[in-house]
């Protein structure tokens, strides 16, 4: 069953041509990745779609009575409405009928009992349709989709006019969600979720009993989601069944192949022009008709045939080459005992922390848990409560913030560049255009620019730079895939450190060779790349649930616990307190060992990759220590 086609749409804004010719069909229940480069129009798809926006040719077809969800625009609501009141929005028909069975209700208990039979009968008819759409599950929805989005009680209670557009963004998908369309149309659902959420949107998304269109920048998740990819390219729409991966693989393949028919049909066409040429000059050399004829005949073949245009291999991409020539101190930075409060709550608590030159660290952690804050503390722009920072010698620090910011909002793009690198007009338009900055491109506002653009005017001014320690705070939001495939390339190149923050698996997988991970104040190492990182996760969770005794199931109704019994249920406690000081006492050692190795890496790496290991242990005996302190407090 089709849910949506569309053929040979086409759309104009003035006299620009974004779409050309789109053609393809969405059936029921698929699971479609969109993909493209920024401004190549798979928006503008998504809108017409969504009937946003009219196409200005070809034919839209959407299958009767299909409901579509489209995160886009943020809606206004009134200024006291809570997050809690847009989610439940998403029930408005819902408990409409809940309004009606509740007066239903009140009549029955007034009523007469010639009266009561035809309340009754509207009552069942009502409750029927309240049932059959799920009314019995709001709650349920409602929870599952605030525990994956990590809306915490706190947040549904704020205004939702407070919230920062990431934040409107997340409830808005939240609500779509819960309404459950046939079609969902998502535009990068995944932007302003920490890894967490991301994955939990991932697990939704694919048991989701709808169809769903997703345009995404993240690699990693369209691989999960997806089992098809549509391209939109030079204003045209190409179908590959498969998930990312496989787009990529068989792109590949269809551009050799096309270049290989391409090439093949100019010689071809060649060919025939000199044939015709040859007819020609005989035919004026001995004045034969013949000739002449035979070379008209070939020149209208020559006209019908169908040109292959050109196909493009190598696309215009962000050209990158960063610095890295004088090398940094041995250590980059040294962190002992960190703390951080803002207003009474403690954000970084007895934080330690170690980075040397040469390596590549990623930064993970839940979105609020303090990793920009770190940032800025290391680099000197927050000052922090308690502890001890060394950073070392001879850095040169190039630092990609999250909110990319210009000095001059009203500046120009040439001026902004000009302004840090003085260098002559025509030089600074040639390295802006390694940047994909043409033309009249270079005289945009720096206020008005998109966050792709700002990310790759700061990156073209951090690469003017000789740097040798790069600290990037999301460095992939806002790039299209191919501006990121950049990026990672000119990171390998990199022979500086680099620490990063990011959500981006795929490229956290590239560019880590140890992942620190920010959880209740604490910072705990992993080496590796996030696939070890997810593989020592899952271990570690599977030893503390083997080490562990089950949990009680919790009954409706409290009972009695005799002493005895108390006592007992102490035992489990026990034997997790001796573990915690063993583990302790080990830590110790192990920082004791990292202090003798200082000068052998190879050493300091094992010892450092045994610390995480224990660290992750303890972290996680911690936790249920707490969970069995706060059981026999409940006792």
């Amino acid at each position: 069953m089709i849910d949506v086609a569309l053929k040979n749409i086409e759309k104009y804004y003035g006299a620009n041509k974004v779409l050309g010719d789109i053609t393809f069909e969405i059936g029921n229940g698929e699971r479609i990745g969109v993909v493209g480069q920024n401004g190549s129009g798979k928006t503008t798809v998504f809108k017409i779609i969504a009937g946003i926006e009219k196409q200005d040719g070809g034919f839209l077809s959407i299958r009767k009575n299909t409901t579509l969800g489209y995160l886009d625009q943020i809606p206004a609501f009134p200024e006291a409405t809570k997050v809690l009141d847009v989610l439940n929005s998403a029930f408005e028909e819902l408990l409409i009928l809940k309004d009606h069975m509740h007066q239903l209700e009140r009549e029955m208990a007034h009523a007469l009992p010639m009266q009561l039979d035809e309340i009754m009968k509207r009552y069942g008819e009502v409750q029927l349709r309240y049932e059959h759409q799920g009314g019995y599950n709001m709650e349920e929805k409602l929870s599952k989709v605030c525990s994956g989005l990590k809306f915490s009680e706190a947040f549904l209670d704020r205004s939702f006019s407070s919230l920062s557009g990431g934040e409107k963004t997340s409830a808005i998908l939240g609500k779509i969600l819960l309404q459950g369309p046939d079609v969902l149309l998502l535009d990068e659902p995944s932007n302003h979720l920490d890894l967490e959420s991301i994955e939990w949107l991932e697990d939704y998304l694919k048991e989701y009993k709808g169809t769903v269109l997703i345009i995404s920048h993240d690699r990693y998740f369209l691989d999960r989601v997806v089992h098809r990819v549509i391209e939109i390219e030079d204003g045209k729409a190409a179908v590959y069944e498969g998930n990312y991966s496989y787009y990529v693989e068989e792109k590949e393949k269809r551009l050799l192949l096309q270049f290989e028919a391409y090439t093949d049909q100019q010689k071809k066409i060649k060919a025939i022009e000199n044939a015709i040429k040859d007819l020609r000059d005989w035919g004026n050399r001995g004045g034969n008709e013949k000739f002449f004829r035979r070379a008209a005949s070939m020149q209208k073949r020559l006209d019908k045939i169908e040109k292959l245009d050109r196909p493009q291999l190598d696309r215009a991409k962000i050209q990158l080459q960063l610095g890295g020539e004088q090398r940094s101190g041995k250590d980059i930075f040294v962190v002992k005992n960190l703390r951080k409060t803002f207003d009474d709550q403690v954000l970084l608590d007895q934080l330690n922390f170690q980075m040397r030159y040469g390596e590549r660290i990623g930064l993970l952690g839940k979105n609020g848990s303090g990793k920009s804050t770190l940032f800025k503390i290391l680099l000197e722009q927050l000052p922090y409560d308690d502890g001890e920072i060394k950073v070392g010698a001879n850095l040169r620090i190039g630092y990609l913030e999250q909110e990319i910011a210009f000095p001059r909002e009203d500046a120009t793009i040439l001026e902004v560049f000009r302004h840090q690198v003085p260098v002559p007009e025509g030089m600074a338009r040639s390295i802006l255009a390694k940047f994909l900055f043409y033309g009249n491109d270079v005289f945009k506002k720096a206020g008005t620019l998109s966050g792709g653009e700002k990310s790759r005017l700061k990156l073209c001014l951090l690469m003017q730079e000789d740097l040798n320690l790069l600290v990037l705070d999301e460095p992939t939001n806002h790039l299209d895939i191919d501006s990121r495939e950049a990026l990672e390339e000119a990171l390998t190149d990199f022979v500086g450190s680099i620490l990063f923050i990011s959500h981006d698996r795929y490229f956290i997988n590239r560019m880590t060779n140890r992942i620190v991970e920010l959880e209740n104040g604490r910072l705990i190492e992993y080496i590796g790349n996030y696939e070890d990182y997810k593989e020592k996760k899952l271990k570690m969770k599977l030893l503390l649930e083997k080490q562990l005794p089950s949990k009680v199931k919790k009954s409706n109704r409290p009972t009695a616990v005799s002493p005895q019994k108390h006592s007992k249920s102490l035992e489990p406690l026990k034997k997790i307190e001796e573990k915690i000081a063993l583990i302790e006492d080990q830590l110790r050692k192990k920082d004791q060992e990292m202090a003798d190795a200082n000068s052998d890496y190879k050493r300091l790496q094992k010892v450092c990759e045994e610390k995480s290991q224990l660290q992750s242990e303890l972290d996680l005996l911690m936790e249920a220590w707490l969970e069995g302190l706060s059981k026999e407090s409940d006792l």
